[in-house]
This record gives C-alpha cells, sequence and structure tokens, in this order.
C-alpha cells in the first residue's frame, strides 16, 4: 500500500470510536482530499504572535485542506464566537483545529445511513450528550461557545499542548488526531483574528 494512501485509511480509521464503531460523519470525509505540509511561520505586524498561537511549536506530521467559502466562513464564525466568550487568540487555535478533524470545518446536518450516532455540527457535538439541541448545535456560534465552555473548565488548557486540551473536551478516541491540524489552524486565526 503506498504511503499516502496508507496515511488516508489510518486518518480514516482513526476516526473510529473504540469497538470498531465509525463515527458517522467522518464517512462523508472519506474522499476530502489532504495533504501533509511542512510546518511553517509566519509573524506580521498586524497578526497574532505564532508563539502565542503556537507555544508548544507544531507537534508531529500536519495536514491541511483547501477551504471553500463555507468552510472559511465557519473559522470565521469560531474566531467571532472565540472573540465574544473574550477568550485569547489560543482558544480560536484549538477550536478551529478541532473542528477541522471532526467535520473539516463543514457544519454537519444529519447525514442518514452515514451516522450511526446523532453527531452534528462543526465539532460532532451530540444533543444525547447534553451539548444541546440540534438546532443549537448546528448553530456555529452556539457550538464553538459549548466548546469553549468546556475548554475554560480545563485547568491549564492555555498551556497544554493542543491535541491535549482538544482532547481533554471531546474525549475522542483517538485523541492525538487533533494535533494535525494545528499549523492550518494557527494560520486561519493569524489571517482572520483583526478582519
Amino acid at each position: 500500500m503506498n504511503s499516502m494512501l496508507r496515511k488516508t485509511v489510518l486518518g480514516v480509521a482513526g476516526l473510529a470510536f473504540t469497538g470498531g464503531v465509525f463515527a458517522g460523519p467522518i464517512a462523508a470525509h472519506a474522499d476530502a482530499p489532504v495533504t501533509t505540509a511542512k510546518p511553517v511561520a509566519a509573524v506580521q505586524a498586524d497578526k497574532p504572535d505564532m508563539g502565542k498561537l503556537i507555544p508548544h511549536g507544531v507537534q508531529g506530521a500536519q495536514s491541511k485542506i483547501t477551504l471553500n467559502d463555507e468552510q472559511t466562513a465557519n473559522a470565521k464564525a469560531i474566531i467571532a464566537a472565540t472573540k465574544k466568550a473574550g477568550l485569547p487568540e489560543r482558544a480560536a487555535v484549538i477550536s478551529i483545529a478541532t473542528s477541522l478533524q471532526e467535520s473539516k470545518l463543514e457544519n454537519l446536518g444529519h447525514l442518514g445511513d452515514k451516522n450511526d450516532h446523532d453527531s452534528l455540527g462543526l465539532f460532532q457535538q451530540r444533543p444525547s450528550s447534553g451539548w444541546g439541541t440540534p438546532e443549537q448545535i448546528t448553530d456555529p456560534e452556539y457550538a464553538t461557545l459549548a466548546f469553549e465552555k468546556g475548554l475554560k473548565q480545563v485547568d491549564g488548557w492555555q498551556d497544554m499542548p493542543l491535541t491535549k486540551a482538544a482532547q481533554t473536551v471531546q474525549v475522542s478516541a483517538y485523541p492525538d488526531a487533533y494535533a494535525q491540524w494545528e499549523q492550518q489552524a494557527a494560520d486561519l486565526v493569524a489571517q482572520h483574528w483583526n478582519s
């Protein structure tokens, strides 16, 4: 199996829940192109400091997808909700990286047969787990504020690696998967925080 195909298969398999039950919404993204990029950091005077966005440096190999207008709008909505919550850029980076992993920044509705549970929205939050109603969870602002409410309850989240902070809120069967999106999330925050 060639290495790119192997990484894709492992990436999809990495989103399975314990016991081999796939997280339903990931099936909708199995064909989404994902590229691996080398970590790059650029700082501009009007952009947030990348050292604050990624305080521990990028952890591991990084993935990157090309965003469409809807995905970019969702990233901007996450940033706006983060600002509304009075949280720093680092919270937006963690939130966007989490959404990139969970939904590829797509606001997922009911996926029919591709969904074996009730995960919805940018963060695959579940009404049955108390995240809110389906209408709330599919509202990007509400979903972000709900995720960040959980994040604020994590002692020291500002200083821990992104994947640990995201995992503490999300409780994924594959906690290391969030790290691969840190650079793209930081780049999006640097690009849109002041816009």
